[in-house]
């Protein structure tokens, strides 16, 4: 190939070219911004409508329903759930991934604006939020105080902190857990309203037209116009107090004679700890499009101010930040890069012996590594995970092409050759070989990268940065080190020292290597049966191994959920709370804590963050603590618990296993199927925790309304609805300003008014002739048992199968079980469906195994036209089947799983282990081209090709031992793809020096005697 002789004989030139590539590399650097992953587009938008006081099933009926139905219409939606439970309403929309989050929330809007006057006229208008799925924020910021009340606190973080986190570019929802806000509380005595002859409409009725806010307008003269103030809302505590509800024989009822009124908050059925004291929690989220790492590094920046602008009383912490784990974890990567450059140079010394010959491998792979950065600034990747990952994997991949070139230049040499002629020799003879394997190596990448769901989104960039980095190794292959080789290699043909003691070693080896292959041609049948055997067992190791959407990995930190009985309360929460703040505080892992109390739609569950030591401070793993955290919180009483680790990848959130069973039937059948399969389940010993979201376990009194009787009364069912509202919903009038923000005012009946349900029989309306009826005059109680919540999945009645897994039990055996266990318990009528992480895993599927076979069918077409051939490609890719039951053989006994890593890790397998093909099948046919026989091309070419081979794979191979021996953040993944490459390419390797040689010799085209 002569194209290669103008850059060895014009070396100014060559290093030109390098240089350009290098600067071009190194300023690309200061461009490519940093992230976890590749930029995903995971959107969630919620519609949230509170309607204080309904039960769930009319929320569902007046408020859910009508809602869902106009925002199925929208475009780009994934999966729709719904959940009505007691005065409020919650539809999560799941976009696909990467569809657009503003056109997504703008869809979504224009069709819940279209049945907005469908909505009942108490309800409030609904509350619309994107956010990405996952539900957990990326900061938490914990404010504490020993001075101040958490309304004060409250108040001052909406006033104060809120404000300026929400102006930080990139910040979606800045959500306030365990909010206090302030609130007007009417707390309204029945007894008093009924000796003063008060209805708790007049209450109402007094709150609404006399705490007004009046628009007045202004006066205008042809000079002057001045505006007009009214007062006529109220402000204060005594304003509201001194309210004149009624005149009562002659005498002003004032509202302070019939409640207590007083300065309180919304509610007071939840509250916050961290770290033993009340908190209240900022949870901060990102947009859909944003870099969190970004996003948190410019909150970080102005925390310094926020504190010194806090009261003395107050105190602000970062309770979690979970970029913490992203920047370790990019930290760890980039320190196994440097570890990896530093290992593939070791090895490389120890098969070449010379400093001489090092040096050209060593000025390669950086200048590969940097000139990929160039191709990833054209593309628009940023230095993520993945990315990164793929620079590990480059390292070992792109010093082949320098090693091939070295080897080839010395082997020269040493048959005599000056340095010149050996190096344009050698670079003739490697050009097509190079060029082959660089294609077949972007080829193998170019499937990955137009891979659609989850898979593709992530590993796009992570193929396109290995092909890039793949195309700079052969332009430097084929520029910079022929010219490096005919600079720096020693004109020697008798070697001394430490290079004559290795020439003599793989002489020996070459030897040893030339008598095994003589038998292994004479045993023909026997390497058939191999080859038949390899494909089989790739099969069987393949379903036996167990399968997951992505290992689990240690980000410092296990969140636990726990849900109480229905009737629970505040107070049941709290002393549960300090139970498991004793366990907690027995493992020495533990960094700091906080808690949510009276979480979810019936305020009877909690959820907490258990955040652990750094990785270099603790001994134990974040999966080696959970099933002991489990196990301890399993004992607390009153509450079932769930502690679960975050999960891997983006665009998820909760538990691993959400199986979601649907049906048209009704909820009283689904809860019943529901509980079957958890029983059935529960027994198979594959779960540690299994739950429903279905639960038919709260208590709902049930009004009779003796409707001819309250006819006869002149009362009406709206008076008798809105009374009860009014005494009993929490829900707001309108509302009052103070110091330039807006507050609610809420009526509601003391506490002790509405303790049970005989409570209920003490209160009064007005009669037509305006005097007070007692209701138990009219109604009758009954208990009954409803539904806490009822949840809908794309529009139908639904019950969510929420797990966790067993140690060792992986999501697909999970999900395997569930659905076979389904299949023969399921009534007709009823489907299931997933949610969640089980929804990515099940929606990635084969979609890997579809690319993997459009890699082979790609590799082989390009090698078919490289070659002119069709036979020679069967040859070379006859090595692929070998290396991937070399790596079967690791996942089937359990080191590792097949997921989204290991898979990439066996597609890139494809590209790793059919360069050595290509080295053996192309040399070969040039010895037959010379007049060579076959059987004779093929043995020399083996022996002659051995020690680049068993370079190049020891430098793959001992280039991912740091992968190996990674600890720490997102020490999984990368453990699982570098054992894929090293025990697929090991063995692989092993298998293609003896079975491609034999297999060229059967049905490769015997050049010479077609001569």
């Amino acid at each position: 190939m002569k194209f290669t002789d103008i850059f060895i004989k014009k070396p100014v030139l060559s290093i030109v070219v390098s240089l350009v590539i290098l600067f071009l590399g190194l300023r690309s650097i200061t461009e490519l911004g940093v992230r976890q992953f590749p930029k995903t587009e995971d959107t969630l938008i919620t519609v949230q409508t509170a309607y204080p006081g309904a039960s769930a099933e009319v929320v569902q009926g007046f408020i859910t329903t009508p809602l869902e139905r106009a925002i199925a219409s929208a475009e780009g939606i994934d999966y729709m759930t719904s959940s009505s439970s007691e005065g409020v309403s919650t539809i999560n929309v799941y976009m696909k991934l990467n569809y657009n989050p503003n056109a997504a929330l703008s869809e979504v809007l224009a069709q819940v604006n279209s049945v907005l006057n469908q909505l009942p006229k108490q309800a409030q208008l609904p509350v619309i939020t994107k956010t990405s799925v996952t539900n957990v924020a990326y900061l938490y910021l914990a404010f504490t105080s020993n001075g101040m009340s958490s309304s004060q606190m409250t108040d001052y973080i909406n006033r104060v902190i809120v404000p300026q986190i929400q102006a930080v570019n990139g910040v979606g929802q800045v959500m306030v857990y365990g909010n206090k806000t302030f609130a007007m509380r009417v707390w309204l005595n029945p007894t008093k309203m009924a000796e003063f002859n008060i209805t708790p409409l007049q209450a109402q009725q007094a709150l609404a037209s006399n705490n007004y806010i009046s628009a007045t307008g202004y006066t205008k003269s042809p000079y002057i116009q001045i505006n007009i103030s009214t007062a006529t809302d109220l402000h204060t505590v005594d304003e509201f107090k001194n309210l004149v509800v009624a005149n009562y024989n002659g005498t002003l009822i004032r509202l302070k004679d019939i409640a207590k009124v007083k300065l309180g908050s919304i509610n007071y059925s939840a509250t916050n700890i961290f770290n033993d004291k009340e908190a209240i929690v900022l949870g901060i989220f990102t947009t859909p499009t944003a870099n969190p790492l970004t996003v948190v590094d410019n909150i970080d920046k102005i925390l310094p101010s926020m504190k010194t602008q806090l009261p003395t009383a107050m105190n602000m912490k970062v309770a979690y930040d979970r970029t913490t784990y992203i920047k370790t974890s990019i930290d760890e990567v980039v320190k196994t890069v440097l570890e990896t450059l530093i290992v593939v140079i070791a090895v490389i010394f120890l098969f070449l012996g010379s400093y001489r010959s090092v040096i050209i491998p060593v000025i390669a792979i950086p200048l590969s590594i940097v000139g990929g950065m160039f191709m990833m600034f054209l593309l628009g990747y940023t230095i993520n995970l993945l990315t990164l990952l793929a620079m590990v994997l480059a390292i070992g991949l792109v010093v082949d092409d320098a090693i091939i070139v070295v080897e080839n230049v010395d082997r020269h040499i040493s048959e005599g050759k000056s340095r010149l002629e050996a190096s344009l020799l050698a670079a003739r003879e490697l050009g097509v070989p190079i060029l082959a394997m660089s294609i077949t190596l972007v080829a193998v990448f170019l499937p990955i990268g137009f891979m659609s769901g989850l898979t593709g989104a992530l590993f796009k960039e992570f193929a396109f940065t290995l092909a890039g980095d793949v195309i700079i190794s052969g332009i430097v292959a084929l520029t910079l080190s022929p010219m490096l080789s005919s600079k720096f290699l020693k004109e020697e043909t008798i070697k001394k020292g430490f290079v004559h003691f290795l020439d003599k070693q793989f002489d020996g080896v070459r030897k040893l290597y030339t008598k095994i292959l003589k038998v292994v041609f004479d045993s023909k049948p026997v390497v058939v049966f191999v080859i038949i055997v390899v494909l089989t067992s790739a099969y069987f190791l393949f379903i036996t191994s167990k399968s997951e959407l992505a290992p689990t990995e240690d980000q410092g930190a296990i969140f636990v959920q726990g849900t109480g009985a229905p009737t629970a309360t505040l107070n049941d929460l709290e002393h549960s709370a300090k139970q498991i703040e004793h366990v907690y505080k027995t493992f020495p892992e533990l960094q700091q804590y906080f808690m949510e109390l009276g979480f979810g739609s019936s305020n009877n569950a909690l959820i907490s963050g258990f955040m652990l030591k750094p990785w270099n401070e603790r001994k134990k793993t974040q999966m080696e603590i959970l099933p002991y955290l489990q196990e301890k919180l399993s004992t607390v009483p009153g509450l079932q618990i769930v502690a679960f680790p975050l999960p891997s990848l983006p665009g998820s959130q909760g538990l691993p296993v959400q199986f979601v069973i649907m049906t048209t039937s009704s909820y009283e059948q689904l809860y019943q199927v529901s509980n079957e399969l958890i029983a059935q389940a529960m027994k198979s010993g594959l779960f540690a925790y299994i739950d429903s979201d279905l639960k038919y376990d709260q208590p709902q009194i049930d009004i009779s309304i003796d409707r001819s009787k309250a006819l006869s009364m002149d009362i009406n069912m709206q008076t008798l609805g809105d009374s009860l509202s009014t005494l009993l919903s929490e829900n707001y009038i309108n509302w009052f300003s103070m110091q330039g923000y807006s507050y609610k005012v809420i009526p509601q009946v003391l506490d002790k008014y509405r303790f049970d349900q005989n409570s209920l029989k003490k209160y009064y309306i007005a009669a037509s002739n305006g005097q007070l009826v007692p209701l138990s005059s009219i109604i009758t109680l009954k208990t009954t048992t409803v539904p806490e919540a009822l949840n809908r999945f794309n529009q139908q009645n639904s019950a969510t199968i929420s797990a966790t897994m067993k140690p060792g039990v992986t999501l697909g055996q999970a999900l395997n079980y569930l659905e076979n266990l389904s299949k023969k318990i399921f009534p007709q009528g009823y489907t299931y469906n997933f949610s969640g992480q089980s929804r990515q895993f099940v929606q990635e599927g084969s979609s890997m195994l579809i690319t993997f076979i459009f890699a082979l069918v790609i590799i082989y077409l390009v090698l078919a036209a490289l070659f002119e051939s069709f036979i020679d490609p069967l040859i070379i890719l006859i090595s692929v089947p070998m290396s991937i039951t070399g790596a079967l053989i690791f996942l089937s006994l359990g080191f590792a799983t097949v997921n989204i890593y290991t898979e990439v890790g066996l597609v890139t397998l494809i590209g790793l282990v059919s360069k050595h093909g290509i080295l053996i099948v192309k040399f070969a046919n040039d010895l037959q081209d010379q007049g060579i026989p076959k059987k004779e091309a093929i043995e020399q070419s083996a022996q002659i090709r051995l020690r680049p081979i068993l370079m190049t794979t020891a430098a793959m191979v001992f280039g991912v031992v740091p992968l190996l021996l990674a600890t720490g953040a997102g020490a999984a993944s990368r453990f699982d793809i570098g054992l894929v490459i090293a025990s697929g390419l090991g063995i692989g390797t092993f298998l293609t020096i003896f079975i491609v040689p034999t297999v060229y010799l059967l049905i490769g085209k015997d050049i010479s005697k077609a001569k």
